[in-house]
């Protein structure tokens, strides 16, 4: 089975954004918002501006922390039965840690996100093969911000075995949140020794690194969590506006994650984040489904394949708000070119438009999507018996193929067999089941799903202990 690849830059583009990020960092500087992280810059030899709060960066100080992260890592579920890899040319999808309005399944509607949406999203996501990470989707109104981050761990953590993500909101709750994944592992060692989670820090562009969240890397580093660094930068908004330009900052603004990584813990592992969109520059709306959100998601993946990191890209993304051709074309040309430039992960998935609500509809289409992708970046498996000549011979002309045993042999192999969310009956067909949409499909394969599918819930022991912690969470936080 050959492999293949698509590239939008070239070596030498490559490198000319390489080094626009290093003359960013070393002249430019960014601006750290966290006085010991920033004392600890300045001891690894960034030279530091403690007025300012900007730290700028030599060449030496970034290659040599790029060269210290590890470039591959596996997350765990709760039983270590499912796993997550990156780096190792397994791609999947991570759903959504958090939407905070919902699109209801069953009258299509958008409101605010429930309690009750969590448990089908985290159902859901257990069940669905191309969801590698599973995420809460849904942000409830019901439970407190203070210490929803900490409710939802609990959640995802109980019910389901495949790793899991949520968004952290601050260090306080980090220690929280790390003390039920020690927990679920089996102490401190253990989660060491088998990463369930990783810390994302997102620098604000243009060229800022948040207090909260470095505080948070800071921990999870500590604890021997992989780290993921994505900055969101916004060609024409917070970010240049030629994609050349935007790419640069993008970069530099990751490769400064890795510096402060591997100065507070050497050796962690680490996603490289690139996830950059455009500003509309109609509306002043961050666009997720545009032309040029493909184009700079293959990109950054090629440039964090110049330094050996796995990649997470924002694809797979729409600016639309229904199930409609809109969101066909802009997901699937989007997500196929990253599949196809080589990134780990993708995403979220779950998401309607650009984060204005979550969905299991969207969820579904998603997964769908992904297998699909997935069977044309696998290519064409040519050999001397893929050709089947000696088949054909004994076929002969005017006969046909579907009695013979080598088609019985290599049929699911070879061909994308579509579950029930497609169609590809006859007019007739499809119009006596009642002329349903993909969408409609989609709906009534989430809620078949959700009425058979029952997760490997925890067991009691660690449910109890779970449901202890958050509730220390919501004393102490609420």
């Amino acid at each position: 089975m050959g492999t293949f690849r698509i590239e939008v830059l070239t070596g030498k583009e490559v490198g000319i954004i390489h080094d626009a990020s290093l003359k960013i960092l070393a002249e430019t500087g960014v601006k750290v918002h966290h006085d010991e992280i920033l004392k600890q810059l300045g001891h690894a030899g960034a030279k530091v501006d403690r007025d300012t709060k900007i730290a700028r960066m030599p060449e030496r100080l970034v290659m040599d922390s790029v060269a210290r992260a590890g470039k591959q890592y596996t997350l765990f579920g709760r039983d270590g039965t499912r796993q997550a890899r990156f780096g190792f040319g397994e791609p999947s999808l991570m759903s959504s840690p958090g939407q905070y309005r919902w699109i209801d399944t069953d009258s299509g509607l958008r409101r605010a996100a429930r309690v009750s949406d969590v448990g089908e999203a985290i159902r859901l996501g257990d069940a669905l093969e191309h969801i590698g990470v599973v995420g809460s989707i849904a942000q409830p109104e019901e439970i407190d911000e203070a210490w929803r981050d900490v409710y939802l761990t609990g959640e995802l953590i109980k019910g389901t075995t495949k790793p899991t993500r949520r968004w952290v909101k601050n260090g306080q709750n980090a220690e929280y949140i790390l003390e039920m994944y020690r927990t679920a592992a089996g102490g401190a060692e253990a989660l060491r020794k088998r990463p369930m989670v990783e810390a994302f820090l997102e620098p604000i562009s243009p060229l800022q690194l948040p207090g909260h969240g470095l505080e948070i890397l800071r921990l999870f580093a500590q604890a021997g969590q992989p780290v993921s660094v994505g900055p969101m930068a916004m060609t024409g908004g917070t970010a240049p506006a030629t994609l050349a330009g935007t790419l640069a900052q993008e970069n530099a603004e990751i490769l400064v994650g890795v510096v402060v990584t591997q100065t507070i813990a050497p050796g962690t592992a680490m996603m490289f984040g690139g996830i950059p969109h455009i500003m509309d520059p109609r509306t002043g709306i961050c666009s997720f489904g545009s032309p040029e959100q493909a184009l700079m998601g293959s990109a950054m993946v090629q440039v964090a394949r110049h330094y050996g990191f796995p990649c997470y890209i924002n694809v797979g993304l729409t600016d639309s708000k229904l199930l409609d051709a809109q969101a066909g074309i802009e997901k699937g040309a989007s997500l196929l070119m990253g599949l196809l430039a080589g990134a780990d992960t993708f995403g979220h998935a779950g998401i309607c438009g650009t984060d204005h609500a979550g969905s299991l509809a969207w969820l579904m289409l998603d997964n769908e999507l992904m297998a699909y992708a997935k069977r044309i970046a696998r290519g064409i498996g040519v050999s001397r018996e893929a050709t089947a000549t000696e088949v054909v011979a004994a076929v002969g002309p005017a006969g046909n193929f579907l009695e013979q045993e080598h088609t019985a042999l290599h049929f699911r192999s070879e061909l994308f067999l579509p579950g029930a969310a497609w169609t590809r009956q006859s007019w007739d067909g499809w119009e006596s089941q009642g002329r349903s949409s993909m969408g409609e499909r989609l709906v009534t394969e989430v809620k078949r799903i959700l009425a058979t599918h029952t997760p490997a819930v925890a067991d009691e022991k660690l449910a109890r202990e779970l449901d202890r912690i958050v509730k220390t969470a919501r004393e102490s936080l609420g």
